[in-house]
């Protein structure tokens, strides 16, 4: 009779749980309350002598447990970002990579934007503005941000090397599954917005600053 109760109360407790997690929007407190849950059901799967439910909810407890702290890690590490480097580091684990070649346009100016990518080697250019990308820069995110989904110029290899790409589509996914991610993301590129438009108001300034007149001979 003991163990009956057990089951009955720990089954109750299970319910709500499962229920809850239907209600969750995001991500992070929907992994909290499935963690939850393979702990009850793991308990009283264990007393009811259930052993093939225990061996599932164990596997999928570390599973849950894993993807709850990437979530974490991903939310602090875009919010550092966005208080120091504005680096864009915490993106690489979820991009592909893709190899260059010397004089590739990786995209053109006006074309549909549906990823961006991150430099790991070589040399790339943007041509309008004539702006040359260092490594560990990311390229292509301003198509994201904007209505009609356009790339703002052109992109150039003018030396082989290896990038990475991700989707559009994924960053998505990153921002459905928290929001959080979504708000630090979104001040992120701003800030790169900003600093991008600094760079080029300073390299117009020295293009168009008078040069000093030559001496008599």
């Amino acid at each position: 009779m003991e163990a009956q109760a057990i089951q009955q109360v720990g089954q109750a407790f299970a319910s709500v749980f499962v229920v809850a997690t239907y209600t969750m929007r995001t991500m992070i407190p929907l992994r909290v309350f499935g963690i939850l849950t393979n702990i009850v059901l793991i308990v009283v799967s264990y007393f009811s002598a259930h052993y093939w439910t225990v061996l599932l909810h164990a596997l999928l407890l570390p599973l849950n447990s894993y993807r709850l702290h990437q979530m974490l890690q991903l939310v602090r590490d875009v919010k550092q970002s966005v208080n120091s480097d504005l680096s864009m580091d915490w993106l690489k684990p979820f991009m592909t990579e893709r190899p260059c070649r010397t004089g590739e346009v990786l995209f053109y100016k006006d074309e549909k934007a549906e990823d961006m990518f991150y430099i790991v080697s070589g040399r790339y250019q943007l041509v309008e503005s004539g702006i040359e990308l260092p490594n560990g820069a990311i390229v292509g995110e301003l198509g994201m941000l904007s209505p009609s989904n356009k790339r703002t110029q052109t992109l150039e290899c003018i030396e082989g090397g290896l990038i990475l790409a991700v989707t559009y589509r994924q960053v998505e996914e990153l921002y459905v599954q928290n929001p959080a991610f979504g708000f630090y993301f979104l001040r992120l590129a701003s800030a790169r917005l900003f600093q991008n438009l600094a760079r080029a108001e300073a390299r117009l300034a020295e293009r168009n600053e008078p040069k000093p007149a030559a001496g008599p001979a």
